[in-house]
């Protein structure tokens, strides 16, 4: 059957995305600030672009390896739903990995295309075994962290301690986000309140508040702006 739009959509769990150009622009504005250059705009946008594609070819290999499990636990998705058969769901995943390839290698610095290989192995690690143990969640962290330095080494070779440092705080918000999720399925009634999709949405704003304080006050607004589209994007695909 076809992929169509919808599907593409919802396997990729595009709702998210915003965080991880944040997490992107943040890397990339603290970079351009360390080696006092002008912004990126033209190479940002291929960064973006590239860590999109391995963002939503990491959540549709998620939904391939799990797709026996959400058969019997979350039959809304993709694959068990039959929106599509898990083939193509795996050769969609491959297709948009190596699209992130392709588009790093017009980026200013080739290292950027050495780093998204770490991201990759960390991601593919992740979707494999994460079922068979709850420590694997240190490389779903990991990726978060990954993703400023694909950004960073994209643009310079290298990253600033400043850019390490906030990445290392995501992957401590990210582990949070997990910790909550957690406790929510072992309450009968969960929250009553969508604390995690506000919690994901939330990874921006660390970054908003982060450059306001390192660069420019006029980042925050950065921050909130990602908060709202978002929550914005979940109210049509969800994202977790």
């Amino acid at each position: 059957m076809p992929l169509t739009l919808n599907t593409a959509l919802k396997l990729g769990r595009v709702s998210n995305l915003p965080t991880v150009w944040m997490n992107a622009i943040a890397s990339i504005a603290l970079t351009s600030a360390a080696l006092g250059t002008g912004f990126p705009i033209l190479a940002c946008g291929l960064v973006l672009l590239a860590l999109s594609c391995f963002y939503a070819g990491g959540m549709s290999l998620n939904d391939y390896c799990d797709r026996h499990w959400d058969a019997e636990r979350q039959p809304y998705r993709p694959i068990p739903a039959g929106s599509i058969k898990a083939g193509s769901v795996l050769t969609l995943s491959l297709a948009l990995f190596s699209a992130g390839f392709i588009l790093l290698w017009f980026t200013p610095n080739a290292r950027g295309i050495l780093a998204a290989g770490g991201l990759l192995a960390l991601i593919v690690a992740y979707d494999a075994w994460h079922k068979r143990h709850w420590s694997t969640v240190a490389l779903m962290a990991s990726t978060r962290l990954g993703v400023y330095l694909v950004a960073a080494f994209a643009i310079a070779g290298s990253a600033t301690q400043a850019v390490v440092l906030l990445g290392l705080i995501q992957c401590g918000y990210t582990l949070l986000v997990t910790v909550v999720a957690r406790a929510e399925n072992k309450r009968p009634q969960g929250y009553g309140f969508p604390v995690i999709p506000w919690m994901i949405a939330g990874m921006g704003l660390v970054d908003g508040i982060a450059l306001a304080l390192l660069l420019s006050p006029v980042w925050l607004l950065a921050g909130i702006a990602t908060v709202v589209l978002t929550r914005w994007g979940q109210r049509y695909v969800r994202g977790d």
